[in-house]
């Protein structure tokens, strides 16, 4: 069973969440994300992105901020996005999904957004302990996995020249796809190592057959906290389990490095019940990748969601037709 907890809860210990900085509330997210279409401002030390629209007008949006919510720091953001015309700002706060912190929200002028940009759901894994402690946490098909990777000769190690890079977009694209999602162009994956990697923040492992790339693993890491954002695997040899390798060994290096708690990022927004119900019969959406993280042993938790404040309601009405327009086309 998977222990469905709040994300302030995890084992009992909510510092490393409500104490911690998150690592997408970073001056090298900013960067990045500065490089690929936004802007990005410190505004009361909360990193805050802008996307420039026609006629002068933006949208605004805090990922996983902001950590202080204090009068002064949403005086501070409502006067940048004045100053920036923004027609709403979304913020997605890493905080629990609790009524204490949805009231928090509204009683500041937000409403409930229709659309997230993060995942709001996903599986924490506990760092704390040995590495046979971790491996007695998981499903038993993915311990087996694991070992059956070394057995049928697959090797995982760190990335160590721009080709690594080069493989692992390739295996992204294949990735995207076979599953049939959304991928950043390569570009965007060799800024992210470029910005973090020489920080400490990042590393990238690839799960190699015989020199050939089957799987890569890009992992984050800030304080006592590590992040799986991206993953990818081949279409060649996957009866070898190389994904389990690439993902055992980014774990492995995210302990090493002090973190204990590994955040798995994203899985479908459903209660336990449903997850476990409609797991084997779904792959669409992050449905595919749970069967995958759910063997880690992980806890699930849920954030308070992203909330949107609006300064020109006309246009935010405007943006909620084209989201309910797009959801149509796509169904």
């Amino acid at each position: 069973m998977i222990r469905s907890v709040t994300i302030a809860h995890v084992s009992e210990r909510p510092e490393f969440f409500w104490n911690s900085a998150h690592i997408l509330q970073t001056s090298a997210w900013g960067e990045l994300k500065s490089r690929f279409g936004w802007q990005s401002e410190r505004v009361n030390d909360v990193l805050t992105l802008f996307r420039r629209l026609p006629f002068g007008l933006t949208v605004a949006y805090v990922p996983r901020g902001p950590q202080s919510e204090t009068a002064e720091t949403w005086a501070a953001l409502d006067a940048a996005c004045r100053a920036r015309r923004a027609i709403f700002l979304k913020v997605e706060p890493d905080r629990p999904d609790s009524p204490e912190a949805a009231a928090a929200l509204a009683r500041c002028g937000f409403r409930p957004s229709p659309q997230t940009v993060q995942p709001r759901r996903t599986l924490l894994l506990d760092l704390v302990g040995s590495e046979d402690d971790l491996l007695a946490r998981m499903k038993q098909k993915t311990r087996y996995n694991i070992r059956l990777a070394l057995k049928k000769e697959v090797t995982a190690r760190p990335a160590r020249a721009p080709a690594d890079l080069d493989a692992f977009t390739a295996l992204m694209a294949v990735t995207g796809a076979r599953d049939n999602f959304g991928v950043h162009v390569p570009a965007y994956y060799r800024a992210a190592y470029e910005l973090f990697h020489p920080l400490g923040q990042c590393e990238l492992f690839l799960a190699e057959y015989h020199g050939e790339p089957l799987a890569g693993v890009m992992v984050f890491a800030l304080g006592q906290r590590a992040w799986y954002f991206y993953g990818a695997s081949s279409d060649k040899e996957r009866n070898r389990m190389a994904p389990y390798l690439a993902q055992w060994e980014a774990i492995r290096w995210a302990k090493a490095r002090g973190a204990l708690v590994y955040d798995l990022w994203g899985v479908p927004d459903e209660d336990e019940a449903v997850l476990e119900a409609r797991f084997e019969a779904r792959s669409d959406g992050l449905w595919g990748v749970y069967r995958f993280k759910r063997g880690w042993g992980g806890t699930l938790a849920r954030t308070v969601g992203a909330w949107d404040k609006v300064y020109n309601p006309l246009l935010y009405r405007a943006y909620l037709l084209y989201l309910r327009l797009r959801k149509t086309a796509l169904s």
